[in-house]
């Protein structure tokens, strides 16, 4: 039997993971994915934590060797019996019977923190907002969905920050793709499905050939897509940038080089029969569609199809 294959999405708190995943996990269809988080494996509650007075990003604060061990299982297409972390309560239920389905999504804040667990993954993504957007969303979730005031979120944004600097951000340097959603030049976030997206592409797998429709250095900053060469941590990458505002007719285009090169993508970048695809919620709850995060998905989803050929 082919095993499972295995997706990482690492990134800070609020970073947009849960919303990456989701759509994800939509477009292979949620019958075929097994979704896991990470911070399932911390090992204090929000209360012990208080009191040791250690954050939830620290590795001491997780079973790191637990979640590397059941990740080497999920791999070899065994069940695990996976701790649950509730976050509305801050405090630990009865742990889940997981059996993985053929493809594994792994979200969370250490992901990539040891060379076992950076072992186990066929695709590996490290998200990374600029932080005064990442600091908005956190305070957005954090008041709406956890109960927290939002000076309370700040507060621990900034109790944190030694931490995401020591532990979370250097995982970048694992990733095949790095993810930045931005906001386009003077404005703010509020223009919601309108963020530009920046995919920083490493060669540690094959990516589509994007010169098909760009060329590699292509400078022209009024196009709304952009191909060019860089550095990502001292090393030379890709980048394709897609900016909000993209037209449709712009964005069929470079979604015709995904789904030319993998035939099982076709269905999938038929827009009637993938209404999830870019969908994101509005500030006021509406549903907005968002182009660059259509393509990041389906440049993730390519990537797990293509790893599925090369495992079958």
């Amino acid at each position: 039997m082919s095993r499972p294959i295995i997706l990482g999405i690492v990134g800070d708190s609020a970073a947009g993971k849960t919303t990456l995943t989701r759509g994800i996990a939509q477009v292979l269809g949620p019958e075929n994915v097994t979704l896991i988080c990470t911070d399932d494996y911390h090992r204090y509650d929000r209360q012990q934590r208080a009191d040791i007075g250690i954050t939830a990003l620290h590795p001491d604060c997780n079973h790191l060797d637990i979640m590397q061990q059941h990740l080497s299982l999920l791999r070899t297409g065994q069940p695990i019996l996976k701790p649950v972390y509730s976050h509305k309560t801050g405090t630990f239920e009865p742990p889940h019977y997981i059996k993985p389905n053929k493809f594994v999504i792994i979200e969370g804040l250490l992901g990539y923190s040891t060379r076992a667990a950076r072992d186990s993954y066929d695709v590996k993504v490290y998200l990374a907002p600029p932080e005064e957007l990442r600091t908005k969303w956190k305070v957005k979730r954090d008041t709406q969905k956890r109960g927290y005031t939002a000076e309370q979120v700040v507060a621990e944004l900034e109790k944190r920050e030694p931490d995401s600097a020591q532990f979370i951000r250097p995982q970048r340097q694992w990733s095949d793709i790095v993810i930045s959603f931005y906001p386009p030049t003077g404005e703010d976030d509020e223009s919601n499905g309108h963020l530009n997206v920046r995919l920083v592409l490493r060669p540690t797998i094959p990516h589509p050939d994007f010169t098909q429709i760009i060329n590699p250095g292509y400078g022209n900053s009024d196009s709304a897509i952009r191909l060019g060469l860089d550095r990502d941590m001292s090393k030379p990458v890709d980048v394709l940038e897609v900016d909000g505002h993209a037209t449709l007719d712009q964005v069929n285009k470079l979604e015709h080089v995904i789904c030319s090169d993998m035939p099982h993508l076709r269905s999938i970048c038929d827009r009637e029969s993938n209404p999830e695809l870019g969908k994101i919620a509005g500030t006021t709850g509406e549903t907005l569609q968002s182009y660059p995060l259509a393509l990041t998905q389906l440049i993730i989803t390519y990537h797990m199809l293509k790893a599925t050929q090369i495992h079958q």
